[in-house]
């Protein structure tokens, strides 16, 4: 028998997903199909397909990006000792999320996650199960107001301690590209010395690419801005950047089991350390 605090929580569920329109397609739904998720419908599906006629590498790239997270995380935790997370923008749940894959390393590793999104805070206590050891909390927030995280990411994460801020596949939501960066300063600003940047975007280095984005821009859908690889690597002004540097995604750290030499893709990314 499903408990008071279940049947509140699904009843405030079922409130949030009637405030969201499934008569058209949503960037959150359609990254989820490609990354081969089910929390999409129908006409996600038929917009991710016709994105993926005009620029067939986007399953691969969203696959790609997911590894990168992965590998990131790893990273942060396993050689750098980072044992907080603050990950803005995050999107639906799907497997291999930034809490599970710092708890399976450290159990006490604590993640914040921030995300403005109706459908994304409906399925948000999917993000909300930690190891008793660590802890996990969502922030109902626009990374257009980082002060508003900032104040309430403190309620979890220890500011006197270092963090690691996640932008990943995100930052083409704010099309101005000095505000981009004005959002990544103000937070990493606010971070001790020790914290960390890990960033990855869609870069404008394929014109299918850019095609296909434009063409789902023309549909009134919420515009993502696909910058070059010189305006990703601006992010990471004033940090220490992690070998191998800001690089397509495929070829930071790559793992060394995977069959294959990785290849390069229409994503750069990679990690910074603030000193």
């Amino acid at each position: 028998m499903a408990s008071d605090s279940e049947e509140f929580l699904a009843q405030a569920d079922k409130d949030l997903m009637r405030g969201i329109d499934y008569s058209v397609p949503h960037s959150a739904r359609i990254w989820n199909y490609w990354l081969g998720g089910k929390d999409n419908f129908a006409i996600d599906q038929q917009a991710g397909d016709h994105y993926a006629a005009l620029f067939p590498g986007i399953f691969d790239l969203a696959q790609a990006e997911r590894a990168f997270l992965g590998r990131a995380i790893r990273y942060l935790v396993s050689e750098a000792g980072i044992r907080q997370f603050l990950d803005v923008g995050t999107g639906l749940p799907t497997e291999d999320n930034t809490h599970q894959v710092a708890q399976t390393l450290a159990p006490d590793s604590r993640v914040v996650y921030v995300d403005n999104d109706p459908l994304v805070l409906a399925h948000a206590n999917a993000l909300l199960i930690s190891t008793p050891e660590g802890a996990t909390d969502y922030i109902d927030a626009d990374m257009r107001d980082p002060d508003r995280i900032l104040a309430q990411a403190t309620g979890l994460l220890d500011f006197n301690q270092p963090v690691a801020l996640l932008f990943m596949g995100v930052l083409g939501h704010i099309t101005d590209h000095d505000e981009a960066r004005s959002i990544v300063s103000r937070l990493m600003d606010a971070l001790p010395p020790g914290s960390y940047l890990a960033l990855n975007d869609g870069a404008n280095t394929n014109e299918a690419f850019n095609r296909a984005q434009q063409s789902y821009d023309d549909t009134g859908a919420v515009p993502y801005r696909l910058r070059s690889s010189q305006q990703i690597t601006q992010f990471f002004d004033g940090l220490h950047v992690i070998e191998p540097g800001i690089v397509p995604i495929p070829l930071w750290r790559p793992d060394l089991g995977h069959p294959g030499a990785p290849q390069a893709m229409d994503a750069v990314g990679g990690v910074g350390r603030k000193t």
